[in-house]
């Protein structure tokens, strides 16, 4: 202590300062005071990955109504941004300051925005396809753009296809919603990114009076523009509904000769023309399978290997049997939460010993939409083993009638690690109930 002057003693109480305050604080209270606490304050290695929220490091939760006040909004937007925009590359925001910071000024080495505590009326109107605005100005040279969106809104504005973004090299969307407006919004969207080295999408398609998209469609609407392309990796599932035309709909092996010759690698497919609701459905999907998720899987599902995929929804109005479940589970190894939709009974309810079924790491299984027969054959220990199964979804009649109203032999059943039990409806817990449920 008796070498170190002033200057850094205050210089090292600053630095404690800076790791208990927020960001937001830091620009205001600290900068433009002197150079030392600007030197400080704006080290590039402290505004590089810039949190503008009001969020203090140490809270352990978000607040429920963060607001930044519009003079210390207005302060580090007129005088800080400016001198640090160049060099922030992760820009985290809260609803308040979402205008207002990214229009402070252009961020040229910005490749991640966050956007954080946004009501979700507010954050749906940012999200809209429209709101790519700031791929025009202010974030004109991010380079990586990620879309996670629950829905597409039937009622977004018409996209102007002659705005480009050429800076940007990766872009990734995913949508679990069925777009009805992938012709008009998804591909318009797409043919403004010229540049793009990287493409991943995961989306679902509804068509009307159409066919299904195979790889044809997608080089002549947007891959052809790409010419900077290396990679392309999607899973699309197509279901067709046409009812003001009559049309021949592709086969599998049609699907599959679309996508020789032209930019794809290995393309996997399957056709399902066997459905209720529509005249046919179609999963096309790049191979190696680079997705958590695998979405509705059908009869025709043609086999593979998902090592990735840890979340799988099954449906089909055909009955899936047992020889199904097996390949479900030799296919999807790490499999840790599956929903399976089907009413139809088992047909084939002679299981083997010798063909007993794993599911080494499924901890969530919903059998809520299913006749009994999945319910005692996923159930039962003598059938398939679930050493890991903590949360189950299945109608309450479904487990009084595999458990012959909870008289067999509780050691039976996969229910020793449940933790969570969801039954339907409201029910009376028998008096034996903790024999089958130790754990609830």
């Amino acid at each position: 202590m008796d070498n170190l002057n002033i200057l850094d003693l205050s210089d090292e109480i600053l630095f404690i300062v800076r790791k208990k305050l927020n960001m937001v604080d830091i620009l205001y209270s600290l900068v433009n005071v002197n150079q030392r606490f600007d030197r400080l304050a704006l080290d590039s290695l402290y505004v590089r990955e810039l949190n503008m929220t009001t969020i203090s490091t140490n809270s352990l939760l978000y607040d429920q109504n963060p607001t930044i006040d519009t003079q210390v909004l207005s302060k580090i937007c007129e005088k800080v941004l400016p001198r640090i925009h160049h060099q922030i590359h992760k820009l985290t925001v809260e609803e308040y300051s979402m205008k207002p910071i990214p229009l402070a000024s252009n961020y040229p080495q910005l490749y991640s925005l966050s956007l954080i505590n946004f009501q979700e009326e507010t954050l749906y109107q940012y999200l809209t396809i429209d709101c790519l605005y700031l791929l025009d100005e202010p974030l004109v040279c991010l380079s990586t753009l990620i879309v996670n969106v629950e829905q597409i809104s039937h009622l977004l504005p018409d996209i102007d296809p002659t705005k480009k973004f050429p800076q940007l090299k990766h872009f990734s969307f995913t949508t679990f919603d069925r777009a009805s407006e992938y012709d008009t919004q998804i591909v318009p969207l797409l043919n403004r990114m010229i540049n793009l080295e990287e493409l991943q999408l995961y989306i679902s398609v509804g068509r009307y009076d159409s066919i299904y998209i195979d790889g044809y469609q997608l080089y002549d609407q947007f891959l052809i523009y790409m010419t900077q392309l290396k990679k392309f990796t999607f899973s699309i599932t197509i279901k067709v509904c046409n009812k003001n035309i009559n049309v021949e709909l592709p086969s599998n092996y049609d699907i599959q000769r679309s996508f020789i010759g032209r930019v794809y690698h290995e393309v996997a497919s399957y056709v399902n023309t066997k459905s209720l609701l529509y005249d046919g459905e179609c999963h096309i999907y790049s191979l190696p399978y680079a997705f958590e998720y695998f979405t509705n899987l059908n009869n025709s599902f043609p086999g593979g290997m998902f090592h990735k995929v840890r979340q799988l929804t099954m449906d089909d109005i055909i009955a899936f049997e047992h020889k199904l479940f097996k390949i479900i589970s030799q296919d999807f190894p790490f499999l840790e939460l599956l929903y399976v939709s089907n009413s139809c009974p088992l047909k084939d309810k002679q299981y083997s010993s010798s063909t007993l079924i794993t599911f080494p790491y499924l901890t969530f299984l919903d059998l809520t939409w299913t006749h009994v027969d999945y319910a005692e054959l996923f159930l039962l220990k003598k059938n398939i083993d679930l050493p890991r199964l903590l949360n189950l979804s299945v109608e309450y009649k479904s487990l009084t009638t595999i458990t012959s109203n909870f008289t067999d032999d509780a050691t039976y059943f996969n229910f020793d690690k449940l933790k969570n039990l969801d039954a339907c409806e409201p029910f009376d817990r028998p008096e034996n109930f903790h024999q089958y449920f130790p754990l609830l």
